[in-house]
């Protein structure tokens, strides 16, 4: 598509996501689709040829599951056959005569399963309680809880081996516990991980179902083969032609079955190397646990290795977050999940929840995940690749430095924002490495003391705007972490120095004001250069992006805010950047003037067109409306109108590129901007290449780093991060602003 980065060749670590094709595979399904690609229901010799092959594949498959018995339906994938499973239970069980049925599924089972679950329990009308079974620390099921349960059970679903942390089931300890109490219920167990990981003997069980799916282990997406135990209730779930003997209609996949049959051929081939032994895999376990420690430091790793499978890894970096991980990770060319790659997007991993982990390192889990088939020239140079990383982890302040002289490559001069859940904390470090940190997150305490430590700051006031109604003030627990860093003086509840008129800072002066509205304590912060021109103006939640803050919590009075938005107006120009306790709409970055032209109420007020007796009436009614319908506690916005951001595809930017009024704008963090070279991706130079995250977007916006009649691209990892900051720019009214579609990822 592109020239690719420094580093060509990714190193792929979420192969429990899904796994490259196999060469050898890849080949023989190529081989397949273009001369073995008869129907194996046509009469023909190369409809026989094609039948003779999907036979031969269903039993290869008997003999790598231990299946002797039963039958083997080929499938789309795991989805289908977890379908397939739990219909031909719940149809098979509609003339149940229990009184309080129930279905049973593992608390750490794959989404897949309690939806399904969910799902035909109401379409089919059964009405039976949906349970999870709770697991111990380990990720084991409860056995007690099973056998509470079980008689009263239409069906129990577990799994062999975790998606999430490769935590394995001991599946004759279940059976015992089932089958001891009710022989007969349905018993289905995911077996998708355990495939080429763990012995299988399904013949000697009483397994009712266990679904497969071949993209897990080499093969192609798109096929999948379930185990039925001979007995067990079966409906078709695709029905049609009667293929499959009339078991799952639809013409078969015969492309994706050849490459089941090359997979099972080599599994069962024990003179081919292709498949490690497990000694290996656990020697590629120890290897990359390693690398992860020596680059990291401080690991929490979320599960027992002695329960698991060796080809997963599931761990927290302590004080780093998940994204920031990922995201260093991705640029390093390291692909790695958070979690299950089918749970994307949720904040915490509910396997790691029912575990009982906590709630740390829930959030911030990374998932790294190597298959079978991984070679030990592989393996070392994944633990080289994660190691290299080290040192832009110490330059970015990330991680603390082992070396009596490190060297950092970045400070954090001028001001940062850090976020946590729509709040927001700012720190403001002058040239001489002084430093004033504004409404502190407990959350964010680790990673402003490791910025500080290894800064080597000055903490002249650690302040709160108000006392915060939905969070625990951070300012106490801040300045006890932070020890000698801050000044030993007598400070008000709110952080500042009771005796002080103004903090002095380098050529810079930090002065309070009172400003009541959104709380009876409110106040701002006003930096002032020499010129004494207010630079930034951290207001808390008084005054938001595109909103102002919520006037009918306790302590809140509309007339006041009024006021104290009239003082400051008195004191800011249009260039003040305004710094809000929250932001809702991720803006980043406001000034003055922008913050007028997008919040109505305010822009009424201070150019006259309202008085503040109408101004309170009209927030007092807004607050309550707004009350009802709004999740935001702290204040209500106004959602802004969509900025219309051009998109370039990769050739245009760089062809862009070449015209010297074009510049280059990385939104990542510099921890990923330093991990590769975007410069010479689009081969440019390195000056006309500028890394803005948008936590440096304010610094940005009053350092003058941009212009107004400048035009520029910008650029992250997808395209999101990249889009918010365009949109940004936009409403501040840089005209010339384009989105690389699609971001670094449909760049490489």
């Amino acid at each position: 598509m592109s020239d690719s980065l420094l580093s060509p060749e990714q190193v792929y670590l979420d192969a429990n996501a899904t796994t490259p094709v196999l060469p050898c595979i890849a080949q023989v399904v190529s081989h397949t689709m273009q001369i073995c690609f008869g129907n194996p229901s046509s009469p023909h010799i190369t409809g026989i040829q094609a039948k003779h092959l999907l036979e031969q594949t269903r039993e290869n498959a008997r003999t790598v599951i231990g299946a002797k018995e039963g039958n083997i339906l080929f499938t789309s994938g795991a989805t289908e056959g977890i379908q397939t499973a739990v219909v031909s239970t719940l149809i098979n069980a509609k003339t149940h005569k229990i009184d309080n049925p129930v279905l049973l599924y593992g608390a750490t089972e794959h989404k897949a399963v309690p939806n399904t679950l969910k799902h035909w329990n109401d379409v089919l009308g059964i009405n039976a309680k949906i349970l999870a079974i709770p697991v111990n620390s380990k990720g084991i099921l409860d056995l007690t809880f099973i056998a509470e349960h079980i008689p009263n059970a239409l069906m129990i679903c577990t799994m062999a081996v975790n998606n999430e942390t490769g935590v394995y089931q001991d599946l004759d300890a279940i059976e015992q516990t089932i089958r001891f109490l009710n022989p007969d219920v349905s018993w289905m167990v995911d077996c998708v991980q355990a495939l080429g990981k763990k012995q299988l003997n399904l013949s000697a069980t009483t397994i009712d179902y266990a679904p497969f799916s071949g993209h897990k282990l080499y093969a192609p997406k798109g096929i999948g083969f379930l185990y039925i135990r001979a007995g067990s209730a079966y409906t078709p779930f695709i029905a049609g032609g009667g293929q499959e003997s009339g078991m799952r209609s639809g013409t078969e996949n015969l492309p994706g079955i050849a490459g089941l049959n090359k997979l099972f051929s080599l599994l069962l081939d024990r003179s081919d190397t292709t498949f490690k032994p497990i000694d290996v895999l656990n020697s590629y376990r120890a290897q990359i646990k390693c690398a992860i420690e020596d680059t990291f430091g401080d690991v929490t790793f979320n599960h027992s290795f002695e329960h698991s499978v060796p080809t997963t890894l599931n761990f927290a970096v302590n004080e780093l977050t998940s994204k920031e991980v990922i995201d260093l990770f991705d640029a390093a060319g390291i692909r790695v999940s958070g979690g299950s790659a089918c749970s994307t997007g949720s904040s915490t991993s509910f396997v790691l929840d029912a575990m009982g982990v906590k709630q740390w390192q829930s959030e911030n889990a990374i998932r790294l995940s190597f298959g079978p088939a991984a070679t030990a020239e592989e393996i070392a140079n994944a633990c080289e690749s994660i190691r290299a990383l080290k040192a832009i982890l110490q330059a970015n302040c990330l991680i603390v430095s082992d070396s009596a002289t490190p060297h950092q490559d970045v400070c954090a001069l001028g001001l940062t924002q850090f976020r946590h859940q729509g709040a927001c904390c700012w720190l403001y470090v002058s040239e001489n490495k002084q430093a004033i940190i504004i409404d502190p997150i407990v959350e964010l305490i680790p990673r402003l003391e490791k910025i500080a430590n290894t800064q080597n700051l000055t903490i002249k006031a650690v302040l709160n705007t108000h006392t915060h109604q939905e969070r625990h003030c951070g300012v106490t627990l801040l300045r006890s972490v932070l020890g000698s860093r801050c000044d030993d003086i007598e400070i008000d509840k709110l952080g500042w120095p009771i005796h002080a008129a103004y903090i002095d800072l380098n050529n810079q002066r930090l002065e309070k004001i009172a400003t009541p509205g959104h709380s009876e304590d409110s106040v701002s912060y006003v930096l002032k250069n020499e010129d004494n021109h207010i630079n930034y103006c951290f207001c808390g939640d008084l005054i938001l992006p595109a909103g102002l803050g919520n006037t009918s919590l306790a302590g809140g009075n509309a007339k006041a805010m009024a006021h104290s938005i009239l003082a400051l107006a008195e004191q800011l120009d249009e260039t003040s950047v305004i710094c809000s306790g929250h932001d809702y709409l991720q803006c980043f970055a406001m000034n003055w003037e922008a913050e007028q032209q997008q919040t109505p109420l305010l822009n009424g007020l201070i150019n006259g067109q309202m008085s503040i007796d109408e101004f309170v009436t009209e927030k007092q009614l807004d607050d309550q409306a707004k009350e009802k319908s709004r999740s935001q506690l702290c204040g209500y916005v106004t959602a802004l109108p969509e900025s219309y951001i051009q998109q370039l595809n990769f050739d245009s930017a760089k062809a862009m590129l070449t015209k010297n009024d074009a510049y280059l704008i990385d939104t990542r963090e510099p921890y990923e901007h330093g991990a590769n070279n975007v410069s010479q991706l689009f081969r440019t130079k390195e000056i006309k290449t500028l890394n803005i995250p948008l936590s440096r977007m304010a610094n940005a916006l009053m350092e003058g780093q941009l212009s107004k009649s400048g035009k520029y691209i910008l650029l992250c990892r997808s395209g999101n991060r990249s889009k918010l900051a365009a949109a940004n720019l936009t409403q501040l009214g840089y005209q010339t602003v384009y989105n690389l579609e699609g971001g670094l990822a449909l760049s490489l």
